[in-house]
C-alpha cells in the first residue's frame, strides 16, 4: 500500500509541475508551454492594503507565485504580527517595508524595487527592538538583496509616513546632549533606549539581564560605574527597581529618564554626577513586571484602573511573593543572641507558587553585595520603610520598626525632603495625609502586608530598601511626565548619595588576605551585616558614636569605637585585622542556626534566563524557543527558523 501511495503522490507532483518553457518552434508539440508575460494585478493582501500603490505582480521577489501562497507564508504572518511582537515600535514602518518585498510596486507591467536607503535607515533604528525579544533580523528584509539604489530607480515604501514615522530617529546634531524624550516607552522601546544610552556612555555604562519574565521578556538593567560589569573594592552597590506592579508605570519612566540623564550629565562634566558614578556602582531596573505593563498599556494612559496589569502573567502580586522572613524575625527577637539578619529562606516557601521574576531578583540580590535600594511604586505620594508587616498579624496598622529605625527614617527623609511636592506642607494635595509625618511612614503603620520585597532585602541580605510612592496617578498622561521627572530628579540623586553614609572598610587577616562573610556588629543594633568576597563591607549608620565589632569563624573579635559627625556625608573608613585562634570555644563549634535551613536551596539551582512560560512540559527543543514562537504554531513545515538567532 505504501508504494502505491508514493506512486500516487509522485504522479500528483508531476501533474502539478509546470511544463518546461518552449524553445522556438516547439509550441505545437504539447511538450512545453509558451512563456506568459506577468502583468500588474490589484493588491488583495489584507495587511498591505494601506501601501502607497495599488498594484503588484506575481511571483514576488521571494518567488511566491500567488496571493494564496503569500498569505500562508511565515514571512506574511510575521509582518502581520510584528506590531504585537514589538509592542508597536517601528510599526507600521516594518510592515510596509515587508509589503514592499512580498507585494512589490508594479507600474506598466514592471516591478519596481523599494529603496535600499529606506531599508538601511529602518534597520539601524529597529534592530535593537528585535534584539530585545531575541529575534533575528528577517532575511527578506535584507537591504542588499531585495532593495535597490536610487540610481537604479526605486520607490520609498514609507513616503506616506513622513512626518508621522514611529521610528526613534537619531536626534539632530544641534540638540543638547541632555535632551530626553518624555514619553511612555513600550518594552522594546525601553530596551532600545537603555542600549543606546549604554552605547553612548560605553566607558561608564553597560546593560545586562537578571533573568526573564514568565512570558520570556528579559528583565533589563542598565549599570553605571567606572568599571562596568565588575565589583570594585570599597565601592558601594546601589539599585533602583521600577514597575514592580505593571500598571504603576511612573517609576519605570523615571528610571529610563534617569539613565539618560546620568549618561548626558557625566559627559557634560557635571561634578555631582561624575562624583556619584566615580564612587558608586549604580544598577537601574526600570521594569520588573514587563508582562503586567503590557496589559496596563492596552488600557492606555489616563484611563488605567487600579487592578489591570498590576500582577504578573501568572496573576501574582510580586510585592506579596517574597518569603515572609518578618514573622521569623519577630519570633527570634525574644531569643537572646539570635540574629535578625541573613535569615534563610524556609523550605515551606518553595511549596507555593514563586514567580520567575521574584526568583530572578532574589538571585540578583545574592550575586551583588547591594548596600542601598529603593522600589518605585505609584498610587500615593509618600516614602515608606520597613517593616511592612505588623508585629501582630491581626493589626492592619501598627508601627513596627526594625533595629535600624533611625537609619531608615533618615533614608526616607532624604528622598522626601528633596521632593518639592512631598515636602510641601499643604494637606490638600496628593499625599496630603502624610504631611504631619514629613512625607514618610513606617510601612506596617500605613497598612500591613506580608511577602514584601523591602523586608526581604533587609532580613536576607545586607541591603536597606525603602518604597517610594511617586504619585497618585498610576499611569499618567504623557504631558505630565516632564513635570513628574523634574519633581523627582533631585530626590532620586539625593537618595543615591545616601549609600555613602555610615562606615566602610576591609576585614582581613594579619597577612592582608580578605575574610569573606565576616560579621560586622554594632552595639545596640540587633542587625549585623557581612563582608563581601573581597573582604569589604559597608554599614549604613546615622551620625553618632558606636562600638563596632568584626568577627569571623576561627578568628578573634576586634572592637573599635567610631564617631560619625552630623555634617559628615562620606562613609568613614574603618578596617579590621583579625587574628586566628588556635582553639575554638565550644560555642563556635556549634552549627549556626542559619545552616539548618539551606541544606537544599532551590534558588541556587534556578536559571533566571530560562523560558518559564513554556517550561511546563514538552521537549527541550520547545522550551528553548523564544516566547514569540507560538505565533507561528500553525505552520507545520515552514516555520521561520531564520528568525532564531542560534539557527
Amino acid at each position: 500500500m505504501v508504494p502505491s501511495l508514493l506512486l500516487l503522490l509522485t504522479g500528483l507532483f508531476r501533474a502539478t509541475e509546470p511544463a518546461p518553457r518552449c524553445e522556438t518552434g516547439q509550441e505545437t508539440l504539447g511538450q512545453c508551454q509558451a512563456a506568459q508575460k506577468a502583468k500588474c494585478v490589484d493588491i488583495s493582501l489584507s495587511s498591505c492594503t494601506d501601501v502607497t500603490y495599488t498594484q503588484t505582480m506575481y511571483p514576488n521577489f521571494l518567488d511566491q507565485k500567488s496571493r494564496e501562497v503569500i498569505e500562508y507564508s511565515s514571512e506574511y504572518i510575521l509582518i502581520s504580527v510584528l506590531h504585537n511582537l514589538l509592542q508597536g515600535e517601528c510599526n507600521p514602518d516594518l510592515r510596509l517595508l515587508g509589503c514592499s518585498v512580498l507585494a512589490p510596486q508594479c507600474e506598466k507591467d514592471k516591478v519596481i524595487k523599494p529603496c535600499r536607503h529606506v531599508c538601511e535607515n529602518l534597520k539601524k533604528n529597529c534592530l535593537s527592538a528585535f534584539d530585545a525579544i531575541d529575534m533575528a533580523w528577517p532575511y527578506f528584509l535584507d537591504c542588499d538583496r531585495f532593495f535597490a539604489g536610487e540610481e537604479e530607480g526605486c520607490f520609498d515604501p514609507l513616503a506616506k509616513l513622513r512626518g508621522e514615522v514611529a521610528v526613534e530617529e537619531d536626534l539632530p546634531s544641534d540638540f543638547p546632549a541632555t535632551f530626553i524624550q518624555f514619553k511612555h516607552h513600550s518594552y522594546s522601546q525601553m530596551v532600545s533606549t537603555l542600549k543606546k544610552t549604554a552605547s553612548r556612555c560605553s566607558h561608564i555604562a553597560t546593560t545586562y539581564s537578571i533573568g526573564r519574565s514568565f512570558e520570556g521578556k528579559d528583565l533589563f538593567v542598565i549599570e553605571f560605574s567606572t568599571k562596568p560589569g565588575h565589583h570594585e573594592l570599597l565601592k558601594p552597590e546601589f539599585k533602583y527597581i521600577g514597575n514592580m506592579h505593571g500598571n504603576e508605570v511612573v517609576g519605570k519612566e523615571l528610571l529610563i529618564y534617569l539613565a539618560q540623564y546620568l549618561c548626558s550629565e557625566y559627559l557634560l562634566g557635571n561634578p555631582r554626577i561624575q562624583t556619584l558614578i566615580n564612587n558608586t556602582r549604580i544598577h537601574l531596573l526600570p521594569s520588573l513586571n514587563p508582562d503586567g505593563y503590557e496589559l496596563a498599556a492596552e488600557e492606555g494612559a489616563g484611563y488605567n484602573g487600579w487592578v489591570i496589569g498590576r500582577q504578573t502573567a501568572q496573576n501574582l502580586d510580586l510585592n506579596r511573593n517574597f518569603p515572609d522572613l518578618t514573622s521569623e524575625a519577630y519570633r527570634r527577637a525574644g531569643i537572646r543572641g539570635a540574629r535578625l539578619d541573613h535569615i534563610p529562606i524556609p523550605q515551606s516557601y518553595w511549596w507555593g507558587k514563586v514567580a520567575p521574576e521574584t526568583k530572578a531578583v532574589m538571585k540578583w540580590m545574592r550575586s551583588i553585595p547591594f548596600v542601598l535600594s529603593a522600589s518605585l511604586h505609584g498610587g500615593e505620594l509618600v516614602v515608606t520603610y520597613p517593616y511592612d508587616y505588623s508585629r501582630h498579624p491581626m493589626e492592619e496598622k501598627e508601627f513596627s520598626p526594625t533595629p535600624d529605625e533611625k537609619m531608615f527614617k533618615m533614608l526616607a527623609k532624604a528622598y522626601a525632603d528633596a521632593h518639592p511636592v512631598i515636602s510641601d506642607r499643604s494637606e490638600h494635595r496628593c499625599g496630603g495625609n502624610f504631611v504631619k509625618r514629613g512625607g514618610i511612614i513606617n510601612g506596617a503603620e500605613w497598612y500591613s502586608f506580608t511577602g514584601g520585597m523591602a523586608d526581604f532585602n533587609y532580613l536576607h541580605t545586607n541591603c536597606f530598601e525603602v518604597t517610594v510612592e511617586v504619585g497618585c496617578e498610576k499611569f499618567p498622561l504623557e504631558e505630565e511626565l516632564f513635570t513628574i521627572w523634574h519633581e523627582n530628579r533631585d530626590a532620586l540623586l539625593n537618595y543615591m548619595e545616601m549609600v555613602h553614609r555610615g562606615i566602610k572598610g576591609i576585614v582581613s587577616d594579619k597577612f592582608g588576605n580578605p575574610i569573606k562573610n565576616a560579621r560586622i556588629s554594632v552595639r545596640g543594633i540587633q542587625h549585623d551585616i557581612t563582608t563581601a568576597a573581597d573582604g569589604d563591607y559597608w554599614r549604613l549608620l546615622p551620625p553618632g558614636t558606636y562600638i563596632v565589632t568584626a568577627q569571623a569563624m576561627g578568628y578573634t573579635k576586634v572592637m573599635k569605637r567610631v564617631t560619625l559627625p552630623i555634617k559628615m556625608k562620606r562613609a568613614g573608613r574603618v578596617d579590621f585585622v583579625l587574628r586566628p585562634i588556635e582553639i575554638w570555644p565550644n560555642k563556635l563549634l556549634r552549627r549556626p542556626m542559619e545552616d539548618m535551613y539551606d541544606q537544599y536551596d532551590p534558588l541556587e539551582l534556578f536559571d533566571p534566563h530560562t523560558q518559564h512560560a513554556q517550561a511546563q512540559g514538552g521537549s527541550q527543543q520547545v522550551r528553548e524557543k523564544p516566547w514569540w514562537w507560538s505565533y507561528f504554531s500553525s505552520l507545520d513545515l515552514h516555520k521561520p527558523l531564520w528568525l532564531l538567532k542560534q539557527h
